[in-house]
């Protein structure tokens, strides 16, 4: 046995507390190394009273990735306290006792001492990692205001080009606003979708928004806040949650604040709200090092229309909180999403998660963190991050063609044992944002493998977005060309792609209590073919995915109901599954 590949933490997302009683364990071994695992466990002040190490319990094998095995057990505790260790046994008949204190050779003496187990000295429910339950039931629909609709021309920038003229620059304005997202909310309502997340809203001098001037208003491009509440209330009337996009890692250059310090320089009362390195306070140039090495001031990236707040600073943690609290408490938002929210410091995230969470208890708070995120996912900051680690796994399998089947199968779990399972069910997957090239696009414009590509996200853990126009075959390369104007004109929609939409939107619904909450197997995964097939269950029934991405036909039995499928032909014995087909059946 590789002892040295076994590996543990309490405390963490391999022991942690699931419900209110129920406590999950993990325990991670090399792949293929070990046959069994059990938990030996119980009250740590009756070890020898009722002498429970001579006793233990089965954990089941969860997941397999390249390298490594892991396994889990629920269990509960008659007095809310427990200690535990693992009794292992390898391929080779090793067995070995695993604990608080190392690793030893099983032996009487050694499970009898109540200092080699792992504890969790009571469960605390204050301290359990509590997830909104709404979200793990949401499809998300991502707008970005200013290319969704124009329903006002008279709040207009001037300039405004005509809807959909061209392919978007960087500095062009289409008109699009809240009044054209109220105009068709009748539309999102029959997509089927449920959460719509907004880009930026705020006053702001660009087309994006995130160079904010300020928190408090709603950027006049867009509307007002009257506008605002509509929209909040009558999505709210239709099922739909709102979430918006704070951006609190920096602030626009025209915001009142710089622009005190561009004036005042060291005598700026707002000169400690940001990094600032040296007076006069001078632009710089964009868009490179070089560039940054001319400016006086932090920003986000290479920006230097946007300077990097200080968030240490204990009034602009204030002033920040009031806008978070504020958008919660008068317009019943129901979420945040926090951009660039790994460059701000833990301290205020975690004020941040007690402001929200205080007012409403079932807010959401996802964070756009682009890779391992454990240490804002404990339950007192984000409850998830923007899971782009999924969407590059997913898209290097389905889009790309650069992973084999074993290793996509290996970063999905390996990204699910990042996390506790309540934070699983919450993750944000998307396939393609405002940040990235569109899903069709990448697809080379082959819209079976966008769909492939969708229909296998909406059967994975976490929440599934839609990017706007992807439900109608819209596409587009890297900002800004993947910011186009939404397309609304039915004649240049590809309506069996938004049918195509509708249905999984459903599926997922109907299929809400195993899609949503049940474990994930992948029960073949054949490299050479690049096919897929894998299960989503729970104790409401089982779903199964078998997923073509080879050239070869595949031939299978399903004598279950068929729920969706692409590029498949009924035989007399079965299905026979081409190139870019899947079918998905209970």
């Amino acid at each position: 046995m590789e002892r040295a590949a076994l590996l543990h933490r309490p405390d963490s997302e391999y022991a942690y507390l699931f419900e209110k009683d129920v406590m999950h364990v993990r325990l991670r071994t090399k792949k293929d190394d070990v046959l069994s695992v059990d938990v030996i466990k119980g009250d740590p002040y009756l070890i020898h009273q009722d002498e429970w190490f001579k006793e233990s319990e089965p954990m089941k094998k969860i997941a397999t990735t390249e390298d490594y095995d892991y396994w889990q057990i629920a269990f509960g505790a008659e007095f809310r306290r427990i200690q535990y260790a693992f009794h292992v046994v390898g391929a080779d008949q090793e067995e070995v006792f695993y604990g608080d204190r190392g690793i030893f050779d099983m032996s009487e003496t050694v499970i009898e001492k109540a200092e080699n187990y792992f504890r969790m000295p009571f469960f605390q429910e204050i301290d359990r990692f509590k997830s909104p339950e709404w979200v793990k039931e949401t499809v998300w629909y991502q707008i970005f205001p200013e290319r969704f609709a124009n329903g006002d021309v008279s709040n207009d920038p001037e300039g405004t080009l005509p809807w959909g003229s061209k392919h978007p620059d960087r500095e062009d304005f289409f008109g699009g606003d809240l009044q054209g997202v109220i105009d068709h909310l009748d539309y999102l309502e029959d997509l089927g979708i449920n959460g719509l997340y907004f880009c930026p809203i705020f006053k702001a001098s660009s087309n994006h928004k995130y160079d904010t001037i300020d928190y408090f208003e709603i950027d006049p491009d867009f509307g007002d806040k009257e506008t605002f509440k509509k929209l909040v209330d009558e999505a709210h009337k239709r099922g739909i949650k709102i979430m918006l996009d704070a951006v609190f890692n920096h602030m626009g250059y025209y915001s009142p604040q710089f622009q005190d310090v561009v004036k005042n320089g060291e005598d700026s009362q707002y000169k400690d709200w940001f990094h600032i390195h040296s007076f006069p306070v001078e632009l710089g140039k964009n868009g490179n090092v070089e560039g940054a090495k001319t400016l006086s001031y932090d920003t986000f990236a290479f920006t230097p229309m946007m300077p990097k707040l200080n968030t240490a600073n204990k009034e602009v943690q204030d002033y920040l909180l009031d806008i978070a609290t504020y958008w919660v408490r008068e317009f019943n938002i129901d979420a945040w999403r926090l951009d660039v929210a790994n460059e701000v410091d833990h301290q205020f995230w975690k004020r941040f998660y007690e402001a929200t969470t205080a007012i409403d208890k079932d807010f959401y708070i996802l964070g756009e963190i682009w890779h391992s995120s454990q240490s804002w996912l404990n339950g007192d900051e984000f409850h998830a991050v923007m899971n782009y680690a999924f969407t590059e796994t997913v898209t290097n399998f389905f889009v790309k063609d650069a992973i084999s089947s074993t290793k996509m199968a290996s970063g999905l779990y390996e990204q699910l044992m990042l996390y506790r399972d309540q934070t699983n069910q919450v993750m944000f997957n998307c396939l393609d944002s405002h940040d990235t090239a569109r899903l069709l696009h990448i697809s080379g414009e082959n819209k079976d493998i966008a769909k492939m590509s969708l229909a296998f996200t909406f059967m994975q853990h976490g929440s599934p977005c839609i990017y706007y126009g992807t439900e109608i075959g819209m596409t587009g390369a890297n900002d800004p060309d993947c910011r186009r104007c939404m397309v609304w004109e039915e004649e240049n929609q590809d309506l069996e792609f938004l049918a195509f939409t509708k249905q999984l939107v459903a599926l997922r619904k109907e299929k809400q209590s195993i899609l949503s909450y049940g474990s994930l197997t992948f029960e073949e995964l054949n490299n050479d073919e690049k096919y897929v097939i894998f299960t989503r269950e729970s104790e409401n029934g089982k779903v199964t995915g078998y997923f073509n991405k080879g050239k070869e036909n595949q031939i299978i039995s399903v004598d279950t109901e068929i729920l969706l499928s692409q590029n498949t032909e009924k035989t007399e014995n079965g299905y026979v599954i081409k190139e870019n087909g899947f079918i998905i059946s209970k």
